[in-house]
């Protein structure tokens, strides 16, 4: 409420209220009317003032009359129409000087005292001098006076300017009762404030659902419903008003979309956060640069959607002939088992520069040639990323080759015992006297020869 321009217009009023230029004063004061000299002048001032609207010359006529000794009641005329001329001056402080001396000294009648404090309270409202206004406003109300509409907004926004939001709740909860449910949003948002800093989220949550009932749309509460969650700490409720803004259409900027987009992602959903950041891609509203297609290939490979991360990281490893790029497109390549197509991509990405791990590339590359059966190149690749993981995968295609052979030497012995058996079964056939061998007897002893050396070379070559 703009003060100044209620008791701009409404100054004479108050004035008289408290004091009038013929009424009474105050039973402290046993006078009941004005001398003649006093009323003359009293009557001249107040004509400058009330008919001539020349506070000035009013002004003046009234110091004339302080000149001169008055009784109780002349002083009591004198504040009252002192502070008139004052609130015509819009000299408000010392209008309240006025009248708060009347009400001091008695000079207020009891069927004014009431307005004169409202009045009072006004005149510090309109100076800010809040801490004044609140207590003559609160004498006012203690004394049985019933705030208008208004009157209690102004009590609200007053304690709430103050910090005094537990005082300022109740005035403004009045004030939402009498304006119902179609009260201005000003009103709802004071509410709001006002639980939002006296912890009563309850009554806070229902005021919110109150006004998304009369605006599914209205993006700032649905923002201020998912803060309340962050502020408790539950991320999963503010995740899913997030995500209800976004399926609704309310949220439409980047900074917005990339919000969900990255819920979902922490609430380990990498498939949803990646499809909805491609889609809002291919939409224009998430820009398309490195650092986005970045993300995007990332969220589909923790999802394993290798197949979906491959056209990504390919745009994104051209875009800036990005080494890591192309290695991470490697990665999913390999995953695919699609080897011709990962050394390419990996090749790639020894030859961007800048590789940190180069190391880790080589290896890969040699991951592929070993699955192509191409052994040769294999150990190429792995002894040029000379570090651990490379070794290693030397050492075991040793111990592979080396079992290899070994497997070999115990066919070859196993064949070479066969004979030897074979060789045993012939002489005790001979010793019994058996005409009728068989045809294998007569070739036993070189083939025995021939099995044995044969074990022997190839244990020599182990």
């Amino acid at each position: 409420m703009n003060f100044k321009t209620v008791l701009r217009h409404a100054g004479a009023a108050i004035a008289l209220l408290a004091i009038g230029a013929g009424g009474a004063v105050a039973q402290t004061c046993d006078i009941t009317e004005l001398s003649s000299a006093i009323g003359e002048g009293y009557l001249r001032a107040q004509n400058e003032l009330v008919v001539n609207d020349n506070p000035a010359a009013a002004s003046a006529g009234l110091a004339e009359l302080r000149s001169q000794p008055l009784n109780c009641y002349e002083e009591g005329a004198v504040l009252g129409l002192s502070a008139q001329i004052k609130l015509a001056q819009e000299d408000y402080l010392g209008a309240a000087v006025d009248l708060r001396t009347s009400l001091d000294k008695g000079y207020i009648p009891a069927d004014q005292r009431g307005q004169t404090l409202k009045a009072l309270s006004q005149i510090y409202f309109a100076e800010n001098q809040y801490d004044d206004g609140l207590r003559f406003m609160n004498q006012w109300i203690a004394g049985g006076g019933v705030p208008s509409r208004d009157e209690k907004w102004t009590l609200a926004s007053v304690y709430a300017l103050q910090n005094k939001y537990r005082e300022a709740v109740p005035w403004a909860e009045q004030v939402l009762a009498a304006d119902g449910a179609n009260a201005d949003r000003s009103v709802y948002d004071m509410l709001i404030y006002l639980y939002s800093n006296t912890g009563q989220l309850a009554k806070k949550a229902a005021l919110l659902e109150r006004l998304i009932e009369r605006d599914p749309t209205d993006k700032q509460l649905w923002q201020a419903i998912a803060g309340d969650y962050f502020q408790a700490d539950n991320q999963r409720r503010a995740f899913e008003v997030q995500k209800t803004m976004y399926l609704g259409g309310i949220l439409t900027e980047e900074g917005e979309i990339m919000q969900v987009v990255n819920f979902y992602n922490s609430f380990d959903v990498p498939y949803s956060a990646a499809r909805i950041l491609e889609k809002e891609m291919n939409a224009g509203r998430i820009s398309r640069s490195f650092e986005r297609l970045e993300l995007l290939a990332q969220l589909y490979q923790v999802a394993r959607e290798h197949e979906r991360a491959i056209p990504v990281l390919t745009e994104a490893a051209r875009m800036n002939n990005s080494a890591d790029m192309y290695l991470r497109l490697g990665r999913s390549y390999l995953d695919l088992k699609k080897w011709e197509e990962a050394e390419a991509a990996l090749t790639s990405a020894l030859n961007a520069g800048g590789l940190r791990d180069r190391g880790l590339a080589w290896t890969q590359i040699g991951q592929t040639r070993y699955e192509r059966d191409d052994r040769a190149g294999a150990r190429e690749a792995f002894a040029k990323a000379n570090d651990r993981t490379g070794r290693s995968w030397l050492s075991f295609m040793d111990s592979e080759e080396r079992t290899a052979k070994a497997r070999i030497v115990e066919v070859a012995d196993n064949e070479r015992r066969e004979i030897l058996t074979e060789q045993e079964a012939c002489k005790t056939l001979t010793i019994i006297g058996g005409e009728n061998l068989p045809e294998g007897c007569a070739t036993v002893d070189e083939r025995l020869e021939a099995a044995t050396q044969k074990v022997l070379e190839l244990q020599e070559a182990l």
